[in-house]
């Protein structure tokens, strides 16, 4: 079986490189479960807000993309499972048996997955009742069943901080959110409409230290933690509960980046690519949560197409390649993408900082340099800056955050 691009991953980001790489040449769509991705899932509105210029709910934005990737005679194969891929041969398995697939370009489009308890080593026993946010979400949300009635959240990722609103309006009884960390996590919009317009107490410097329960959950251990994030003995105190929601992060999934050989990032967890999206790899190209996770769909939909509009040319024999110049994340920067810049044309840098700053200059020293002030700048929200390609054509691009 030939195809000219396979894009692995029908989210979001797979729909968008999809429905781009098709005008260029024929495409297959990989998606182990089903198309949209998370979305599907996401009942509440702010989707699109950027590129249709009005709010939709998660489904709705899903489906636009949907209907033009069937409109578009996009070869889509749901609940087929990429198991290996070696150079440009993939292969797969879906209801139809093993498929081995040649093809002239790859797109990595996987998404992310959230941290269970077993990577944030939360000790006790292992009873019923606790989830990571985003099964909670569907539970809710798709499976019309309640996790439980008198709930922790432990993390105060976007997922989380809804989930909590969610389950209020549900009925149920939020004690409180926790985070470890000095800060939210999440959005300060989302901190605001799904907890204080609640009154659901928000818990910064804490953890859960504990877990009670042998059949179901029948409470938590929460400690206030210290400047190293571990818990102060004597702050220790048991809040009876029946469902534990772990909102604690996500990560890129990147085992099939890894197997086929992609150089990836120590920061961001994901593939290291270029401003055509482009990976280590020669023909594979990576775009949305695969390559570091973002604030908003509709960046993650631009990312897609982007990748899609190159994986085309690449197909077709129309993609020049040119000198490689890096990005480097400077003072009060942890990561920056892309990392590898061409210097073709005006980029997009999407960046996260170390630490929350007032009245800071974003600066951008290349062959030029470039500033932009920002009033605040917090690690939970993604910092975006256009960069003009004249500043780019250096051999190193260094971006610093400085008040």
């Amino acid at each position: 079986m030939k195809a000219g691009i396979v894009v692995i991953g029908g989210g979001p980001a797979g729909l968008a490189a999809s429905l781009k790489a098709s005008e260029y040449t024929d495409v297959m769509l990989l998606e182990r479960d089903e198309l949209g991705g998370i979305l599907q899932q996401c009942i509440h509105d702010g989707f699109g807000n950027f590129i249709f210029g009005k709010m939709l709910t998660g489904p709705e934005y899903a489906e636009h993309f949907i209907e033009r990737a069937r409109d578009a005679g996009i070869d889509i194969r749901v609940g087929t499972t990429v198991l290996q891929v070696e150079g440009k041969k993939i292969v797969a398995s879906g209801s139809d048996g093993i498929l081995e697939i040649e093809t002239k370009a790859i797109v990595l489009a996987m998404g992310c997955r959230e941290r269970s308890r077993c990577q944030i080593l939360i000790p006790g026993t292992r009873p019923a009742g606790i989830y990571t946010a985003g099964t909670a979400q569907r539970l809710i949300n798709v499976e019309g069943v309640m996790p439980g009635r008198k709930v922790v959240i432990l993390g105060s990722g976007d997922v989380g901080l809804m989930m909590a609103r969610r389950l209020t309006l549900e009925g149920a009884e939020v004690e409180g959110v926790y985070e470890i960390m000095p800060k939210p996590g999440g959005l300060i919009r989302n901190v605001v409409q799904c907890l204080h317009d609640y009154n659901i107490p928000l818990h910064l410097c804490h953890t859960v230290v504990d877990i009670k329960g042998k059949k179901r959950l029948e409470g938590v251990v929460v400690a206030k933690v210290n400047e190293a994030m571990k818990p102060i003995k004597g702050t220790e105190r048991f809040i009876p509960c029946d469902c534990l929601i772990l909102a604690v992060g996500l990560i890129p999934e990147n085992e099939l980046s890894r197997q086929i050989g992609v150089a990836i990032d120590s920061r961001t967890q994901g593939p290291i690519v270029d401003e055509r999206m482009e990976t280590s790899v020669e023909g594979v190209f990576a775009c949305g949560n695969v390559v570091h996770v973002h604030d908003l769909v509709d960046d993650v939909t631009i990312a897609g197409e982007i990748a899609g509009e190159n994986a085309g040319k690449y197909a077709i024999g129309e993609f020049e390649r040119i000198r490689k110049g890096k990005v480097i994340a400077g003072e009060n920067v942890r990561y920056v993408v892309p990392q590898i810049l061409r210097g073709m044309e005006d980029v997009t840098s999407y960046l996260r900082v170390e630490k929350e700053m007032e009245n800071v200059k974003l600066i951008v020293s290349g062959k030029k340099t470039f500033e932009k002030k920002y009033r605040i700048v917090r690690p939970a929200e993604m910092v975006k800056v256009k960069v003009n390609a004249d500043i780019l054509t250096s051999n190193e691009v260094r971006i610093d955050v400085k008040s």
